[in-house]
């Protein structure tokens, strides 16, 4: 019975695997039938600068149906945003990650003011426009951006697929389309540097400089084929979803210049190749963009909801994508990498500076974890020093070990001299017109020579040569010659019976300040400077006003050589020099004055010593407020009256020991010390447009700090509203004042920079 019972059940166990395996086999094959009537789908996306943002919108309705993509091309911005969806992100996330950033700075290589040394910023914060020079003849550079900063992005964005060189092998398998503008024709980028390719297909004539990949030098793909359905095709596709955001051609009424005639012409091509092209695409979507134009990425809202719009009205089409097999795609949620490890560093194409100038500068040590936001600063204070034509970098994984290796090319700059230029008004200079002569490597390698020459009402110049050697001890020369004319407190110059006799409260006087400098500098980190040396002014005061015998000369209150040693320390890390929203600013001097000329008779010895200290923070989204104070005294000999300090008016980088203190006219509060406090608030009410709101309080006479009066309630006050706009000239601003004490208002205006 046993035998039976275990024959039986022999028998059972293999009936039971002969069916599993039929079944096996056949649900195998029902499966291998399933993937081959899969259809394959692809996604194209056009050129369009702004109105590539349209591709967001569209790729958040392709993910709400689930729909999976199994290639993606791409030419220009849409190269762009196809390259990130390929690498893993979702339509939202591009949504949220387009939507914070700020595209000015992205184009124009804006770089952080803290990435820039002390003693450059003062050469950049002046001028409007820098023209490279060599050997008389200006040279114009090739494009108005590098395309550091949008490198720097998404290299970051892509680093966590930055180890796949094949582009086939993405989450998503991607190609796109760039122009060799040598030979014309299209270069399909289908491995290497994912970064690199899709900044080369978004590199704009003109605005972004080429991209050399493999020895091509290649622009925006969109000059060629800005459309690339036939590649996507040649991978194998069933159905082809495509995106179209390029302009159609434009109306005789919009032809109103020509530029507009020059681009239309330009756009045949691509517009006859698009129509072709939309024929034979399955599902053809063309996003309404026709009140947009390339750059209007301050609309990208409205641009991604007009993609979203567009997508919504072929919704029944697409739906039908989502009745095949293996649908409803989970996409993942990727998170930037805020720290990295930098094992090797690996410099090519150096010349003349050397290996430890770059970890200097990039601030980098092997195998050190630093945070993401640190590795990008290092970078923006290599850039920043203007030596290098190209900066081109790649991350490489380091076999075997945690982290990447630093691979760098660079070429370095061969022109050397630059020709710059500004304008300003205000109330105090008037008008002036700047022309700067810069020159690198007059003398020696790491040296810099600048001659500003000021154009105008009051005719100025300003003369700066510094051997940079950075951290160390660097040598510096300073010339600079100043001049206004203005009436002023009679109380600055006149003694009593002076004012007696000529019975005036104002007095109209002609200002000449001649100061040079020799000094020793040397930097802490990037933001604080130590500098000591030696000074010579000469100073003349001169009016109209009779005191001598002679009624047909001016009168001179002052014609005097000083001769002083002068310490300043100073820190900044504001991050804007005109609108700060963070940072702490502190300028603190000190002038021993020990020789006059003759005309100082009686002289004796003197020090002024100053400090100017700053806050500045943001609390709500468009709100920044400046917390400053300052004070200054004189101690040693107080009879001369010249160098004393002046409260009044309003503006940067005034010289001598003129304060700004809104209320009051230039020079209108003297005394030979001051206290002063000052807030204001700024609001940004819309990009680039702000109104401020200002108080200031000051005490200042002779002697306050001996007498303890500078403890006591304010005796000056002065309130501003002001609206200040920022452009290309520098911030343009007016200001309305009011002083309790006077009881009356008092207006400053300024346009462009100050110098």
């Amino acid at each position: 019975m046993n035998q039976k019972y275990s024959t039986r059940k022999s028998l059972n166990i293999k009936t039971t695997i002969l069916i599993l395996f039929i079944l096996t086999a056949f649900s195998a094959k029902s499966q291998n039938e399933i993937e081959a009537r899969q259809p394959k789908v692809g996604l194209v996306l056009s050129g369009g600068g702004a109105k590539g943002l349209a591709h967001i919108g569209v790729l958040k309705v392709i993910d709400s149906l689930g729909i999976k993509i199994n290639y993606i091309a791409g030419t220009s911005m849409g190269a762009i945003i196809g390259s990130l969806y390929a690498s893993g992100y979702s339509g939202k996330q591009l949504d949220s990650i387009f939507k914070e950033l700020k595209f000015d700075n992205l184009i124009n290589d804006a770089l952080p003011r803290s990435s820039i040394d002390l003693s450059e910023r003062a050469n950049i914060e002046k001028y409007v426009v820098k023209l490279p020079f060599n050997k008389f003849k200006i040279k114009l550079p090739s494009a108005l951006s590098k395309g550091h900063n949008t490198y720097n992005l998404f290299l970051k964005l892509l680093l966590h697929v930055n180890a796949i060189n094949d582009f086939s092998k993405l989450p998503t398998p991607f190609l796109c389309v760039a122009t060799n503008i040598e030979t014309g024709k299209q270069v399909v980028l289908e491995n290497g540097n994912l970064a690199q390719s899709v900044i080369a297909s978004g590199a704009l004539p003109s605005l972004f400089q080429p991209v050399i990949i493999n020895e091509q030098m290649l622009v925006d793909g969109g000059v060629v084929n800005n459309y690339p359905i036939d590649e996507l095709r040649a991978k194998g596709v069933d159905i082809i979803i495509g995106v179209d955001v390029q302009d159609g051609l434009a109306t005789r009424e919009q032809l109103t210049s020509a530029p507009d005639v020059l681009l239309q012409i330009n756009n045949f091509k691509t517009i006859n190749d698009m129509i072709a092209k939309s024929k034979n695409t399955d599902i053809y979507i063309k996003p309404n963009i026709k009140s947009f134009n390339v750059v209007s990425f301050d609309q990208g809202r409205a641009i991604i909801k007009s993609g979203e719009i567009a997508a919504l009205s072929k919704l029944n089409t697409l739906k039908e994508l989502t009745n095949k097999p293996d649908v409803l795609q989970e996409r993942v949620m990727l998170k930037s990498r805020d720290s990295i490890t930098i094992n090797n560093v690996l410099i090519s194409g150096n010349v003349n500076y050397t290996r430890a100038y770059f970890i200097g500068k990039l601030k980098l040590k092997n195998n050190e974890k630093i945070s993401y936001q640190d590795f990008i600063k290092g970078l923006n204070n290599l850039v920043a020093t203007n030596n290098f034509k190209s900066f081109e970098y790649q991350l490489k994984k380091t076999p075997n070990l945690e982290g990447y290796d630093l691979l760098a090319n660079v070429k370095e700059i061969k022109i050397n001299t630059y020709l710059k230029f500004a304008l300003h008004y205000d109330d105090l200079y008037k008008s002036a017109a700047l022309v700067n002569l810069t020159k690198k490597k007059l003398l020696f390698k790491n040296d810099i020579a600048s001659l500003d020459l000021v154009l105008g009402d009051n005719v100025r110049y300003n003369f700066d040569y510094l051997i940079d050697k950075g951290f160390y001890w660097s040598i510096g020369l300073k010339s600079r010659y100043n001049q206004f004319n203005k009436n002023i407190n009679a109380q600055l110059l006149l003694d009593d019976t002076q004012m007696a006799a000529v019975g005036l409260n104002k007095v109209g006087i002609k200002l000449r300040d001649q100061t040079n400098q020799f000094y020793l500098q040397t930097l802490f980190r990037r933001d604080f400077s130590l500098r000591v040396g030696v000074e010579h002014k000469r100073l003349e005061i001169k009016s109209e006003i009779f005191f001598g015998n002679n009624p047909n000369e001016d009168f001179l209150f002052e014609n005097t050589d000083y001769f002083s040693l002068f310490g300043n320390y100073k820190l900044d890390t504001y991050d804007d020099k005109y609108f700060p929203k963070r940072g702490v600013y502190f300028d603190g001097g000190l002038n021993i004055y020990l020789k006059a000329s003759s005309f100082a008779k009686n002289f004796q010895e003197f020090s002024i010593a100053k400090a100017d200290l700053g806050y500045a923070f943001s609390t709500f989204n468009k709100w920044a407020f400046n917390i400053k104070a300052s004070g200054g005294f004189k101690f040693g000999d107080k009879s001369n009256q010249a160098l004393d300090f002046a409260l009044g008016g309003y503006g940067n980088d005034l010289i001598n020991n003129l304060v700004p203190f809104v209320g009051y006219d230039f020079l209108s509060l003297t005394g030979n010390s001051y206290v002063k406090a000052s807030v204001l608030a700024d609001f940004e009410i819309f990009n680039k447009h702000h109104i401020s709101l200002e108080g200031n309080w000051a005490n200042v006479n002779d002697n306050i700090f001996d007498s303890g009066t500078w403890l006591s309630l304010p005796d000056y006050r002065g309130y501003a509203i002001g609206y200040g706009i920022e452009t290309f000239l520098g911030p343009i601003q007016t200001k309305y004042s009011y002083s309790p004490e006077r009881k009356t208002g008092e207006w400053f205006f300024n346009i462009g920079f100050w110098f």
